[in-house]
Parts: structure tokens; C-alpha cells; sequence
């Protein structure tokens, strides 16, 4: 693929320089010179490319390669081409994400629709008891209610809401068709294209006469460095609040319900749905589509697998699987089970029809 009108290449990075900044080391000093202009993928990398590598599986992937310089392990250094340079890192995951970053940084936060102006755009509307710090930019579209405070360096898309009395920290990228209401927001959040933040729980309350709606009047705390991904909705809390705990990154379309605490640094993948009043303890990752109960905890540093149904409480370090969630090697087990039994019946049709 050749690089598009939407992330042009980078006027370009010197290796040894770029090896300073990766924490890496430049396997032949000789090569301090060449030009990096952009990452890819290590099959498509050409000349001015810096790509990495993980793993021996990938090396049919580095016959197609021309990069200016690979990333990668010590112990994987022996199956790199002689012709590509080698930049040595303790991890060339991380090392690579950093690079991406000086590549490509327009790429790391929402784009906007006139991200070259700045102030507030002909076509914005800002109420007049707004208070915005310098350096804040409010594209046209975007309506800022009364008594919002936006601080300093934030950028506020075109067609978002950002309803009363919520606050906004310095240096947030708040991008399209986002509303937000009941909310206090830190420092350095991304919240991506179409996401909704502090609307009604799902509260009710069963009568004689059907479901009553049970007020919910909690907001919404989202701490700094937090991502929160596109038509996400993350529900205000009914009397406490909806609290998304610093540098946690939230996927698309995840359901997060009132009253849920989650805590640092957690990652949730894609369509995971998590119910009212859980707690979710730091570092907890949790697989794309899985379903979460309310009122239960979940322990620190915990794994989720994809696909799984959490009913109850979960240990802290624990790895979980299934429906409903069961210790990762017990759902594995059950798995290989079904499938032999799965196997065994589909041999004795075949010998029935012999």
C-alpha cells in the first residue's frame, strides 16, 4: 500500500537519532545516516520504513521485506536479511509504538475537520458563561453549554455536545458527534467519533403497573489519559458514580452501565458489555464481546477471554474463558472434550453408512 493523502510520510528521522529515541541499539554504527520516513507491516516495508518483528513464525514475511531497518529482540536477530539494518530492543513492540508516534503523529488522536485552525471556528456556538482557556479549539457545529470549563489545548470536534456544568481537562481531543453530559473528565482523554458520555442508566423499578423509572442523578468520572472508543456509552451513575480510572483505553461499542468503577490502566475490547454497580480492580483486560454481570468485582490484573459471560466474582490474576467464565484451563479442557466427542460421533455415522 502506498502511503495515502490521509498520513503522508515523515520529512524523516536519521536511524541513530531514531535509535536514541526508541531506547535501541544500532547493530552497525555505518547505518546512522539512512532517512526513516514511516512504519509498516514487515511485507510490505520499503525503503525509508522501519518495521519489527516478534517472533521466527514471521520470517516468511521478511522475504518481501525492503525496510530501512527492522526492530527486534536479540534472540531473534539471526533470521533478519543481511541487506536490512537492525535496530536491537529489549521490546520491539513498545519500541515500535513509539516510533509510530514521531512518524505519524496526527494519527494518534481523532482528526478533525479543520485541525490546521484553532480558537473558536464561525459555526461553533459557546454560551456565554462557558469558561475556555487559551489554546482551546471549538470547531463549527460543536455546541458548549453553560457553566463548561474546557481547559487549555483541548480540541473540540465539529457536532459534539458538551452539555452543562461538565468539565474538560487541558490537551483532550473530543472528536465528531460526541456528546457528553454529567461529566468530569481529566487531562489528556480521547474520546473518539460518536461516543456518548453520562446519559440515564438503565434503572427501573417493577410495579403493578409496569417498570418505573428509578432518577439517575451520579455522573460520570473519567480520569487522565483515558481513551474511549467510537459509539461507546458510558451511563452516569444513579446516586454514586460511573468512574473510568486513569489510562484505562476503551474500545468501540462497549456498553458500560451506571455505578461501574474501573480501575488504572485496564484495556476492553470491542461489543463487551458490562452491567451496572461492578467493580473492575487495575490492569484488568477484558476480550472483545464478552458480557459482564453487575454487582460483582473483579480482581486486579485479571484476564478475560474473548466471548465470555462473567456471573460472579473474579480473583485477582485470574484468567477466565466461556459461558459462563471458567478458569482459562478448565474452558480449554471442555472445549477439547466437545470437539473429540464432536469427532468421535461424526466417525461412527461414517462407519453406519459404511
Amino acid at each position: 500500500m502506498e502511503h495515502n493523502i490521509f498520513f503522508p510520510p515523515h520529512a524523516g528521522v536519521r536511524l541513530g537519532a531514531l535509535a536514541t529515541q526508541l531506547d535501541a541499539e544500532l547493530e552497525d554504527a555505518g547505518n546512522d545516516g539512512i532517512l526513516i520516513r514511516s512504519v509498516s507491516p514487515i511485507a510490505r516495508a520499503k525503503e525509508g520504513d522501519v518495521c519489527y518483528i516478534l517472533s521466527r513464525s514471521s520470517r516468511d514475511e521478511l522475504k518481501t521485506c525492503r525496510a530501512s531497518a527492522i526492530l527486534c529482540r536479540p534472540a531473534v536477530r539471526s533470521v533478519i536479511p543481511d541487506h536490512i539494518p537492525v535496530l536491537l530492543s529489549s521490546n520491539p513492540h513498545v519500541a515500535f509504538a513509539r516510533a509510530g508516534a514521531i512518524f505519524h503523529p496526527e494519527a494518534m488522536r481523532p482528526k478533525g475537520i479543520a485541525d490546521d485552525q484553532s480558537g473558536i471556528q464561525p459555526g461553533a456556538y459557546v454560551h456565554p458563561t462557558a469558561r475556555l482557556e487559551a489554546g482551546v479549539t471549538v470547531e463549527p457545529t460543536a455546541v458548549i453549554g453553560a457553566d463548561v470549563e474546557i481547559g487549555e489545548g483541548s480540541h473540540i470536534a465539529a457536532g459534539a455536545i458538551i452539555g452543562q456544568s461538565v468539565k474538560i481537562g487541558r490537551n483532550c481531543s473530543i472528536a465528531s458527534g460526541v456528546s457528553i453530559q454529567c461529566a468530569l473528565i481529566g487531562n489528556d482523554v480521547i474520546i473518539f467519533n460518536g461516543a456518548r458520555i453520562g446519559q440515564d442508566g438503565f434503572g427501573y423499578a417493577p410495579s403493578p403497573t409496569g417498570l418505573l423509572k428509578i432518577v439517575q442523578v451520579g455522573r460520570v468520572i473519567i480520569q487522565d489519559k483515558v481513551e474511549i472508543g467510537a459509539n461507546t456509552t458510558i451511563d452516569r451513575g444513579t446516586m454514586d458514580d460511573t468512574v473510568i480510572g486513569e489510562g484505562t483505553k476503551i474500545d468501540n461499542l462497549v456498553q458500560i452501565g451506571h455505578n461501574v468503577r474501573i480501575g488504572r490502566h485496564c484495556g476492553i475490547v470491542s461489543q463487551v458489555g458490562i452491567a451496572g454497580s461492578t467493580r473492575i480492580g487495575d490492569g484488568v483486560m477484558i476480550g472483545g464481546h464478552s458480557g459482564v454481570n453487575g454487582h460483582i468485582t473483579i480482581g486486579d490484573g485479571a484476564q478475560i477471554g474473548a466471548m465470555s459471560g462473567v456471573i460472579g466474582d473474579v480473583e485477582p490474576g485470574a484468567r477466565l474463558g466461556g459461558v459462563p467464565a471458567r478458569p482459562m484451563k478448565d474452558f480449554l479442557r471442555d472445549v477439547a472434550n466437545i470437539m473429540s466427542q464432536s469427532e468421535s460421533r461424526t466417525k461412527d455415522k461414517r462407519n453406519d453408512n459404511g
